[in-house]
């Protein structure tokens, strides 16, 4: 289109004008819009004025095709022979080119306006933490502002010098017994025989997580490693998949202190339908249920490990590690139930990709969203990053250029909050994740190391003749090759990809043909995947084969270059063997190479390099120093290496001596000793809990209690209690008769009357499960076999509660009391958005006492109340909330930090304070809320989110009791994370949670409907909910979160009675127990 801008101009003034007039059907500038074309100027086809067929021709002809379409025209142009048929076709084609063109034009524009958009708002954010951050540092410590920051120093100086900080991973360490946990969701995992390559799901990383469990597990102080994957019991897929736990290894090379439960395990996790393979993009609405299965599976383990090698304590995993952007948002939730640390590797990331697929032109964000939900993943990444202590990547690259597209992470941020936290500074709650380069390792089993690392590569197994050898001595890879070589002696350069245009074979088969010297010198082999017939194969893969034919046959590289058909996983290395046997030398020349494994893997067969300079190649190069780095659109610079490499058999023997020397660096051994380092260097935290309270403690309070009333249910309790629990039950460390019956007496011995304030319940309600006037030092909960939780968000259109909720709480009430076996095993929880003050004044006004709940979450998960349970009640008789939940969710928590910043973005987006007024009744230590006065001048939860994460808070915002109201908690506090809570504080399992509400409520609503508890949905109790302000345009959607069909979800039907609720429970648990 060069120097044809008039063109352009007049073909944009006939769309807008056609637009004007009501013919074009939507934004002329659209490149979805139906613009009228300007085909009909010149058409003959018909007149210009009210030309009918012109929507069909803009949106079927023109706009209806891409790229990859045009090549096809063009055949079909050339083979036309009628000359009037053939300018329409050409006339055609030029109008696809022309609007490809300016679609193209419009989204590098768009892209253009993103990132200037962005840029603007890192600088803003960056002057509101200079402001924020400088006033706590002395004059000395203020260059280390955002401002100030000196210039960023070398990967490599900066990683040296931040490793020097660390003490290294070594055998020192034998004596821990760690329990670690791998997660990664999709494809289809095992230890042997991995199907690598049988769907875009199960490729490198499959074979990454295996093979880092299986390192991990090796290594001095660790004790058992877990990679939890999903459970595949689908007649399409073979049945190992469908097996619960597949055995790596068992343990360290040593075996010293090695239990029954020490080495590294595949456990597969159920989620969504059993009998169904699912590709990753559809997996996302169950990810809680894997969270939950997960959760469950952890605690059994570690309550097991705790009796082998943890002194009867639990051992919880000493990291969780998520691979992908799914397994990051299921590490994410359960780091935050077990508050122990969290690490992220993305593998590919989001935002990355839809960068591309907009530059390519070819669909539109709405269809790139439905085809990859994309969106879904982006935000799955951004919750990851809001939990990480640590991200690892393969490359420095991908932190510049890939994680730094995200709102949660600012490599200047970051920066200065890890200078300020070294200094013990106050970050007022802002946290970045440190981001670590740790090359993937490698597995060298199968690789021969050559005895002479110094020498020249001619060692006495290389010397043997090929034309002497037996055809059954070669691999018969080895034949394959070189039947299409004319003289295999030559030395052999080796490429080895899919034939995918980003890899550039094309460039390369050019600057071998084009450079006489290198054809006359070396060999050219090219493993391009594995064929049948070309024209079977995608567009893209047979177009590239195609013309690296075309290109054997321009250059007449017949002799010279090979191209076998076929090959296997295990014949790659000995294609390896052949080109370092031939002294050859392996190139890489794609685009971009995010990271490049076949480097690694050619360096430790002996094999010099040249590669890509884009990418990941940069810093192997700069690690083994074993090759050169070239322009892989220069094919000049690319044959100019080759031939330097190949003539040159000094440089040759010392890339190859120091690939041989340095590969280790790329080793699991390697790998592992840098990720423990690392590791270590997080900030490990446990549940306070687990050091103040013993595992039965809170069962032995409950047995005095009941004991102490009815001595003759004792046997019968403990026979029931005594019996071995399900997976997601958490199993009693000790259950000897006897040994409870001394320490009930000894307790009963010991009680003393607790003072008669402590027996009142915030209302001056008695427990009723009390009668002697004492309360329980534990919640009940431990006892429940059943939770029923109350979450209904019936609000008034000014905040308060309706009198619907209350009818909801006696109603369900009523049902589960009717049934007077259910009544006996069953506890209830009451969650809303309320504080405590307005919690009892309703249950007050419908004359229901706290105590008839064991638990109460309010200010929308930032508080947990136990009425009726001795540690919950002041001195004055009040409730106080679960000391330990709140010891619990404080981590990354700042009130005033998330107090200020919601105060200023409100401001800056309306011009004004008077949107949002904090609501000082409904706030306390762990909740921030807001009383909006105008719903629609608010920004949506993804909008402020976003925003709070470009600025390092790390928090759960949502609008609630009806859009009247925002609320602003601690990343790990909410809702569903309590129930979580409740399940590893006090063993009641998720499973076994019934959960209530209606069809509308909260904005977090939504994470509370997806996972393994059962759910009954009232039907017309809440007419409308805060959904609104959940989401933007553009982002993801609810069918992302919430299964769309899910056997674990009832609704009601008719009135809200008892009756109704019952059936709906007896549903849910029938359809349930069918999964």
């Amino acid at each position: 289109m060069a120097g044809n801008e008039w063109i352009n101009g007049y073909l944009e003034a006939i769309l807008d004008s056609r637009a004007a007039a009501g013919g074009g059907g939507g934004d002329p500038r659209s490149p979805v819009a139906g613009a009228a074309p300007p085909k009909q100027a010149t058409s003959p086809r018909g007149p210009h004025m009210n030309f009918n067929p012109t929507h069909y021709f803009v949106e079927e002809v023109v706009k209806g095709v891409d790229e990859s379409d045009l090549h096809r025209t063009w055949i079909k142009v050339v083979a036309t022979r009628n000359a009037r048929e053939r300018s329409t076709r050409l006339e055609n084609m030029c109008w696809r080119i022309w609007h490809l063109a300016r679609k193209k034009k419009q989204l590098e524009l768009e892209g253009i306006q993103r990132m200037s958009a962005r840029r603007k708002e890192q600088e803003q954010v960056r002057r509101e933490a200079t402001e924020d951050l400088a006033e706590d540092l002395s004059e000395g410590e203020k260059g280390d502002t955002l401002g100030e920051l000196a210039p960023v120093e070398t990967a490599k100086k900066k990683f040296q010098r931040n490793f020097s900080d660390l003490t290294v991973w070594s055998d020192d360490n034998k004596e821990k017994k760690l329990y670690i946990v791998l997660i990664s969701v999709h494809g289809l995992v095992r230890g042997e025989n991995m199907e690598l390559g049988r769907d875009s799901d199960t490729g490198g990383q499959v074979k990454y997580v295996v093979e880092l469990a299986r390192a991990l597990s090796m290594m001095p102080g660790v004790y058992r490693v877990d990679l939890f994957t999903r459970q595949v019991s689908s007649p399409d897929v073979d049945w190992s998949y469908g097996e619960p736990t597949e055995m790596l290894t068992s343990g360290s090379n040593d075996g010293e202190g090695m239990g029954e439960s020490a080495g590294a395990y595949i456990v597969r996790i159920p989620c969504g339908p059993r009998d169904k393979y699912l590709k990753k993009e559809a997996l996302w609405p169950y990810l809680q249920e894997f969270v939950d299965g997960a959760l469950a599976h952890i605690l059994n383990m570690s309550k097991a490990l705790g009796e082998q090698v943890g002194n009867g304590r639990p051992v919880l995993p000493y990291v969780i590690h998520g691979h992908y952007a799914d397994a990051g948002d299921v590490a994410a939730l359960l780091s935050g139930a077990l508050n122990v640390p969290m690490v992220l590797t993305g593998h590919s990331l989001g935002r990355n990709k839809l960068e591309q697929l907009l530059k390519q032109g070819r669909m539109s964000k709405e269809e790139i969203d439905s085809t990859y939900k994309i969106m879904r993943r982006i935000e799955g990444e951004e919750l990851a990053l809001d939990a990480s202590e640590l991200v690892i990547t393969s490359t420095r690259q991908e932190i510049d250029e890939q994680w730094g597209l995200y709102d949660g992470f600012d490599v200047k941020l970051e920066k200065v909050l890890r200078a300020r936290a070294r200094r013990g500074v106050s970050c007022h709650g802002r946290f970045m994740p440190r981001m670590v380069v740790i090359p993937p390792g490698m597995d060298f089993s199968n690789v021969v190391v050559p005895e002479d690392i110094d020498g020249d590569g001619d060692s006495k197994d290389d010397i043997v003749s090929l034309d002497g050898a037996s055809p059954k001595s070669m691999p018969p890879i080895w034949a394959e090759v070189m039947r299409f070589l004319t003289n295999p002696h030559k030395p052999m350069i080796l490429a080895l990809s899919r034939p995918d245009p980003k890899k550039n074979i094309t460039t390369l088969v050019k600057a071998f043909g084009e450079c006489r010297p290198l054809r006359e010198l070396a060999n050219l082999t090219l493993i391009m995947g594995n064929r049948d017939d070309i024209d079977e194969m995608s567009a893209g893969n047979a177009s590239v084969l195609t013309t690296v034919l075309k290109l054997v046959d321009k250059y007449d590289l017949y002799g010279s270059v090979a191209f076998p058909k076929h090959h296997n996983q295990a014949d790659v290395p000995e294609i390896y063997r052949l080109a370092a046997k031939m002294k050859g030398v392996f190139i890489n020349p794609a685009l971009v190479e995010p990271f490049g494994l076949t480097l690694i893997e050619a360096a430790a067969h002996g094999l010099p390099i040249v590669a890509t300079k884009n990418g990941g190649p940069v810093d192997i190069t700069t690690a083994l120093n074993n090759g050169l780095l070239v322009d892989p659109h220069d094919q000049n610079a690319i044959a100019d290496a080759l031939l330097k490499l190949v003539a040159d058999k000094n440089l040759w023997q010392e890339c190859r001596r120091n690939g041989l020397r340095n590969i280790h660096l790329y080793s699991w051994p390697e790998h592992c000793r840098t990720y423990l380092t690392r590791v270590a260097g997080c900030r490990l935290r446990n549940p306070r809990w687990l050091k103040d309270t013993p595992a039965d403690a809170g069962a032995d309070e409950e047995e005095l209690r009941e004991d102490s009333m009815d001595a003759q249910d004792l046997s019968l309790r403990l026979s029931i209690d005594g019996e071995k629990t399900s997976l997601n039950t958490i199993e009693p460390l000790s259950w000897d008769p006897q040994d409870q019956v001394q320490k009930i007496m000894s307790k009963i011995k010991q009680s003393s009357p607790l003072p008669p304030s402590v027996s009142l319940v915030a209302d001056g309600a008695k427990n009723a499960e009390s009668a002697t006037g004492a309360v329980n030092k534990y919640p009940l909960l431990r006892r429940r076999r059943r939770l029923f939780v109350i979450a209904v968000d019936c609000y008034q259109d000014d905040g308060r509660a309706s009198k619907k909720m209350l009818q909801v709480i006696q109603e369900v009430f009523r049902a589960v009391r009717s049934d007077s076996q259910m009544s006996k095993i069953s506890g209830f929880v009451l969650s809303t958005a309320m504080p405590l003050s307005e919690t009892l004044q309703l249950l007050q006004l419908g004359k229901i006492q706290a105590t008839d709940f064991d638990a109460l979450i309010c200010g929308s998960g930032s508080e947990v109340y136990y009425p009726g349970t001795v540690n919950c009640i002041d001195a004055e008789g009040k409730l106080r909330p679960d000391q330990d939940y709140l010891m619990h969710i404080s981590h990354r928590w700042s009130h005033d930090g998330a107090r200020q910043t919601i105060a200023k973005l409100v401001a800056v987006q309306d011009g004004s304070s008077d949107v949002v007024e904090q609501d000082v009744a409904s706030s306390n230590a762990h909740c921030v809320s807001f009383l909006v006065k105008d719903p629609k001048k608010v920004k949506t939860v993804d909008e402020m989110r976003e925003r709070m994460r470009m600025r390092g808070l790390r928090c759960h915002m949502m609008y609630c009791r009806n859009s009247t109201r925002l609320q602003v908690v601690p990343l790990l506090a909410s809702r569903s994370q309590a129930l979580r809570y409740l399940f590893v504080r006090w063993g009641l399992s998720v499973g076994n949670m019934y959960l209530i509400t209606g069809e509308h409520g909260d904005t977090d609503q939504e994470e509370m409907l997806a996972g393994l508890h059962k759910t009954v949905i009232v039907r017309g109790v809440t007419e409308k909910g805060s959904e609104a302000l959940l989401r933007s345009s553009g982002s993801y959607h609810r069918e992302d979160v919430v299964p769309s069909d899910s056997p674990l979800a009832a609704y009601t039907s008719g009135d809200l009675k008892a009756d109704e609720i019952m059936r709906a429970l007896k549903q849910v648990s029938k359809t349930s127990s069918g999964m």
